[in-house]
């Protein structure tokens, strides 16, 4: 569980991958990031990338999500316990906090259950990516 009294080192890589996705509109995937950060940092290897984003994830400065096409990171701008709408086709992201938590504490306690922990992302697309053709749910 990520510690977020933990903050990794500095350095002026890291500066920049958290840059980047605070300055992104939404997750990125680490090959998205790598692309953006080729100008400023055109020497960082995709795994040099992916410890920086380990690390950051470590120290709960970064949110990331398992999403069907795979790890997805952002920077969040809230502290607090949220969840994430995202837009499947874009990415644009909002920040979410449904009624899950209540819910879930009450289901696992009617089951015998302690809930430690919970994931929840919302895929969709967005009111700029809905067409007549693909605006359908499932």
């Amino acid at each position: 569980m990520p510690d977020p009294y933990r903050r990794t080192r500095r350095t002026a890589r890291r500066a920049a991958v958290l840059r980047a996705l605070t300055d992104a509109e939404g997750f990125l995937s680490a090959n998205d990031l790598h692309r953006r950060l080729e100008t400023e940092q055109p020497r960082i290897s995709l795994a040099t990338l992916y410890r920086h984003l380990n690390a950051l994830a470590d120290s709960a400065e970064i949110d990331v999500i398992d999403a069907p096409s795979g790890q997805l990171f952002r920077h969040c701008s809230s502290t607090r316990h949220h969840h994430h709408l995202i837009c499947q086709d874009c990415g644009h992201t909002v920040e979410i906090t449904p009624p899950v938590d209540t819910w879930l504490h009450d289901v696992a306690a009617e089951h015998g259950y302690i809930a430690t922990r919970h994931v929840l992302e919302a895929f969709g697309r967005c009111a700029s990516c809905q067409t007549p053709d693909n605006n359908t749910s499932g």
